[in-house]
């Protein structure tokens, strides 16, 4: 399950629904994103994430079914935020369940590594009378390397 939301969300609400009445899962492993108040050693008072609508819930749907391909996973979930949000606030969530840690943990990581490198989302950091756009970074396309197939 995704989505792409302007609204926060409520992490123990969405692990609640997502294991309701599901006895066939041992592990449940989460993430979550915030907005910090400082990036690359300067104050950030807001963050503002965009997206391509339409063209991003089919690449999430899309890294979330590869996901289901390599481990045996019961339930994910991906909730992302668009928008203007101020430090503190959520960001990301990425929810991965399977009968065993394991394939949760290899899981959850892999999603989230994807989504920290090639997910169609644009960050705008502002902060003290300046804005920029976030550029990727060479650390998360590392990390991100051992996925691949």
């Amino acid at each position: 399950m995704i989505r792409v939301q302007t609204d926060d969300f409520d992490i123990g609400a969405e692990v609640a629904a997502l294991t309701d009445g599901r006895t066939d899962i041992g592990a449940v492993v989460t993430f979550s994103g915030l907005v910090r108040d400082a990036s690359a050693g300067a104050r950030v008072t807001s963050m503002e994430l965009e997206h391509y609508p339409g063209m991003t819930e089919k690449e999430l749907a899309r890294i979330e079914a590869e996901a289901h391909d390599r481990w045996p996973l019961q339930a994910t979930l991906i909730v992302h935020r668009v928008g203007k949000l101020a430090p503190g606030d959520n960001i990301v969530l990425v929810v991965a369940a399977s009968a065993h840690r394991e394939a949760a943990f290899e899981a959850a990581s892999f999603l989230m590594d994807y989504l920290k490198t090639r997910a169609p989302f644009w960050k705008r950091e502002e902060g003290e009378g300046t804005a920029h756009w976030v550029d990727a970074r060479e650390s998360d396309d590392k990390a991100a390397t051992r996925w691949k197939r």
